[in-house]
């Protein structure tokens, strides 16, 4: 654990440093994509080869359980060889269910899969916070921005990063346009409630776009984000967003209006290490658009994709 006062000296530290060398990062390290893929296999080195081939290097956890020991082993070593980290293990599940017997279930599973983060050096296990909402897991509800869900979720993040005790990964919490965090000023707030060094940061832009100031701003959302939180990033997710009346819908990178010059930018300046996911997509030929036009954008900033 760290005391607030360490946390602040190393925050100090660490966006001294970032600044320092940020250009130089963007300059020597590659951007880390990654994707689905639609590889019917078994084969951990056949599903590490079709990343590769994809244009990837980065990738989502393969479908694994904590007791195939065997199968986590061969996994790590099969991307490794590839040069394909494992960005993420998804543990997407409501850590706030009503029913106490249904929510211990789910912290349980959240724990399992923070610890198959572990076994085979993920970046980070992510989930959200969760939801008050009774009929929607990660629905909205009015005590979803309370200082109840805020200490809930301190809590729970607390009992699953205590019951691994991660040296590798981290676990991470998604921000949310209707859930806390849900601004990198909260996410700051939550870090250091959490008060744990397995605890990190997962960024997904498109999530906190909850607002047309937000969505026409996008580009000083992202600096703001990536100023505060990039030294504790260990995964980003990549999509778009488009306005369709007062709402806002997902859409492939490119036909939306997320700016994605400083999206890569605050990557690659405060978090280099940081894999972009792309996700939520329907089709190979989504992702692959997606992933065209993140390269096109990279090309374009002299960002290499490894």
């Amino acid at each position: 654990m760290i005391s607030r006062r360490q946390f602040t000296q190393v925050a100090s530290l660490s966006a001294l440093s970032v600044l320092a060398s940020g250009q130089l990062s963007a300059q020597t390290k590659s951007l880390r994509l990654g994707g689905p893929i639609f590889l019917k296999s078994e084969d951990p080195a056949e599903l590490a080869r079709e990343h590769r081939r994809l244009g990837y290097s980065a990738a989502y956890c393969p479908p694994i359980k904590l007791v195939e020991t065997a199968k986590l082993a061969a996994i790590e070593k099969a991307f490794a060889a590839e040069n394909v980290v494992i960005a993420e293990v998804g543990a997407w599940v409501n850590m706030l269910e009503a029913d106490a017997a249904k929510r211990k279930q789910n912290l349980d599973y959240v724990i399992e899969r923070l610890a198959i983060a572990e076994a085979i050096n993920a970046r980070n296990c992510v989930n959200i916070g969760g939801s008050f909402n009774p009929k929607q897991w990660d629905g909205p509800d009015p005590r979803n921005v309370t200082k109840e869900y805020f200490d809930a979720t301190v809590e729970n993040c607390r009992k699953v990063i205590d019951a691994v005790k991660p040296k590798r990964t981290k676990f991470t919490i998604e921000m949310m346009g209707w859930s806390l965090p849900d601004s990198p000023d909260s996410y700051v707030q939550l870090f250091k409630a959490v008060n744990r060094p397995g605890f990190g940061v997962h960024v997904d832009i498109c999530n906190i776009i909850n607002s047309p100031e937000r969505f026409y701003r996008s580009a000083e959302l992202i600096a703001d984000t990536f100023r505060k939180l990039g030294p504790w990033v260990c995964s980003c997710h990549a999509k778009d967003l488009a306005g369709k009346n007062v709402h806002f819908i997902e859409t492939i990178p490119g036909r939306g209006g997320v700016d994605y010059r400083a999206y890569l930018r605050g990557i690659m300046k405060y978090a280099p290490d940081a894999p972009l996911m792309l996700e939520h997509l329907s089709k190979p030929e989504e992702y692959e658009e997606g992933k065209e036009y993140i390269q096109h954008i990279a090309n374009e900033l002299g960002i290499r994709t490894a």
